[in-house]
């Protein structure tokens, strides 16, 4: 599957400190990677939308903080290799095509390619592999097939699921207390009380083929991937095992990210899946997290439609720090249309002050738990004093409005 247009990143001067983030499985900051450049590529792994209704603000939150995560890593001199995954056949979607009448490769592919479309106007850094779950499919049956050996995985009639406790370090990605788990488990897709199953939280690896759905011809028998063996797949394939970040929403913590770590760590023996968990917080609206089951989205495609410029929608996004739940208001698009205006203006002047303070600010601010609203607090703070006017001892600096237009570029993605 093709991913999005790539977006140049001009040349800074000097290199930026690679990223401490959050890590959901210890509960602090930890340093990403975990090793020097020389050492190979830093590798992320970010779970993908499942392409029914695409892309809401929740959404876009998300991808912008794992673009910051690229930014970063390249900013300090590292190569990157970032997958993602499309979620392209799955309950959700098919439920959504039977809803509307609609064929659900069509929707499928509608939906993905509206998303390619925001990610391009959002100057979001395409994955370097975008893969889709149908084009996995004889990757997760392998994957499957080697879980079934290991005597990880059993059948409850035709379906085939994952046996938790065959991975010793199971709750170790979202330290959740035992009861919640089960609880989150049903809520998100799990089903917990399903007869046959050796315990609650045993995850559906295959699914036998259904009355009326897509299914495929394998060595498991006629079905389809269940939903965590996904991303674990893909993953493995073509990243291996212990990358560096895996990332998403803080809702796929549990159990999605749990149940693939664990799936991915029984198969190839080596803990951890992933050396650092980073989850991005949810996005609200009208007092609810923002979600295509609640139907109160905000769209970026709708936002572009009624003219307002990207650069304004991704500031808008990068005014909350990525770990945070907020709610989305139309007053955030005003003051970030506000700001970029005030950012244009101030690199059309000639008699700006040097951008080398900012630059080491803006650098400063993302290695700081990928601070974006510290970011942009600084180039306000520059905007500001070019605006004023030159102080009776300054000195004007004729590279400052370019090198401040690159930084934000390369480091924030917005173009001015």
């Amino acid at each position: 599957m093709d991913a999005w247009p790539t977006t140049h990143l001009p040349k800074l001067p000097g290199l930026g400190a690679s990223p401490r983030v959050f890590d959901t499985s210890t509960g602090g900051l930890v340093a990403t990677p975990a090793r020097p450049a020389a050492d190979g590529p830093a590798r992320i792994y970010v779970c993908g939308i499942t392409p029914y209704d695409a892309t809401h603000l929740g959404h876009a939150a998300t991808y912008l903080a794992f673009d910051l995560v690229q930014r970063a890593w390249l900013d300090a001199g590292y190569d990157v290799r970032y997958v993602q995954n499309v979620t392209d056949v799955d309950d959700p979607l098919l439920e959504r095509a039977e809803r509307d009448q609609d064929d659900w490769q069509v929707l499928a592919m509608r939906e993905t390619a509206l998303f390619r479309e925001d990610m391009t106007a959002l100057r979001i850094l395409p994955p370097y592999r975008y893969i889709g779950a149908v084009e996995s499919i004889d990757l997760v049956v392998a994957l499957v097939q080697r879980l079934i050996e290991q005597g990880a995985a059993y059948r409850v009639d035709e379906d085939v699921y994952f046996d938790v406790h065959a991975e010793p370090d199971f709750g170790s990605v979202s330290n959740l207390d035992p009861a919640l788990r089960e609880k989150i488990f049903g809520e998100r897709g799990g089903d917990p009380d399903r007869p046959g199953k050796r315990h609650p939280l045993d995850c559906l690896l295959w699914q036998a083929e259904r009355p009326g759905e897509p299914s495929w011809e394998t060595p498991l028998g006629r079905g389809r991937p269940g939903w965590h063996i996904e991303c674990a797949a893909i993953a493995l394939e073509y990243l291996g095992a212990g990358i560096d970040v895996q990332g998403g929403g803080s809702d796929l913590s549990f159990p999605h990210h749990e149940m693939g770590a664990a799936e991915a760590q029984v198969v190839t023996g080596e803990r951890p899946f992933a050396y650092t968990y980073v989850h991005a917080g949810m996005v609200g609206l009208d007092g609810e997290k923002m979600s295509k089951s609640r139907g109160n989205l905000v769209f970026v495609s709708k936002l572009r439609a009624e003219g307002h410029d990207p650069m304004a929608i991704r500031l808008a996004l990068l005014a909350h720090h990525y770990r945070a739940d907020w709610e989305w208001h139309a007053e955030d698009l005003e003051r970030a249309e506000a700001r970029l205006a005030r950012w244009r203006e101030a690199v059309s002047r000639p008699d700006a002050p040097s951008a080398d303070p900012l630059l080491a600010e803006l650098r400063e601010r993302l290695a700081d738990d990928l601070d974006a609203p510290g970011a942009l607090a600084a180039m306000d703070r520059w905007a500001d004093a070019v605006l004023a006017g030159p102080a009776a001892d300054a000195v004007a600096d004729p590279g400052a409005p370019g090198l401040a237009s690159r930084a934000l570029d390369a480091l924030l993605g917005v173009a001015l």
